[in-house]
């Protein structure tokens, strides 16, 4: 596959995208059928490989066949990752009712609840819309969580982590780390 001779990388990378896309969508859906993963998620994690090549060093010398093992290599990792992810089968630790709890631990959870919504409402990009709407109490769907934000379904699971990696790194940087061997000052 042959590539234009543009002198700005931006422009060189977006007709390799460009070329690279009926291809990708093609080989992500044959690959997609066979191990039972999402064609849109195959894509996008082959999309993501090829932005982080572009950015090391350029495109790789044979772009359709480099293509094709990327996509291969995207569908065992996803086919992996879906083996090994166990359903959550436990019973939430607090109870759902909150006369069932004291007027302290109310409290307590009140304010956890404000310090969490107002790191959520720093963060940046689209993640507060994002974790806003998974934090939602109509407990929304990906599909409708997807058509409220205007993105695709196949990338919240990669943006919600993201977002919630941000959001674990600010709330750790706010709290107070205990001593060691969980000694607190």
């Amino acid at each position: 596959m042959t590539l234009t001779t543009a002198a700005d990388p931006a422009t060189r990378a977006q007709d390799l995208l460009t070329a690279l896309h009926p291809l990708l969508t093609a080989e992500a859906a044959a690959e997609a059928h066979a191990s039972g993963t999402d064609p849109r998620d195959l894509e996008q994690g082959v999309w993501l490989r090829l932005l982080e090549r572009l950015d090391a060093g350029g495109p790789p010398q044979d772009t359709a066949d480099w293509l094709r093992r990327t996509v291969g290599a995207e569908a065992r990792r996803l086919r992996t990752a879906t083996q090994r992810e166990l359903p959550y089968t436990g019973q939430p630790a607090e109870p759902a009712d909150d006369t069932e709890r004291g007027p302290e631990q109310r409290a307590l959870t009140a304010d956890r609840r404000r310090a969490v919504h107002a790191a959520v409402r720093r963060l940046p990009g689209r993640c507060p819309r994002l974790v806003a709407a998974l934090l939602s109490p109509k407990d929304l769907t990906y599909r409708e969580i997807a058509g409220e934000l205007g993105m695709s379904q196949g990338s919240l699971g990669p943006e919600r982590s993201r977002c919630l990696g941000c959001l674990r790194r600010m709330l750790a940087a706010e709290v107070a780390a205990p001593e060691p061997w969980g000694k607190e000052r």
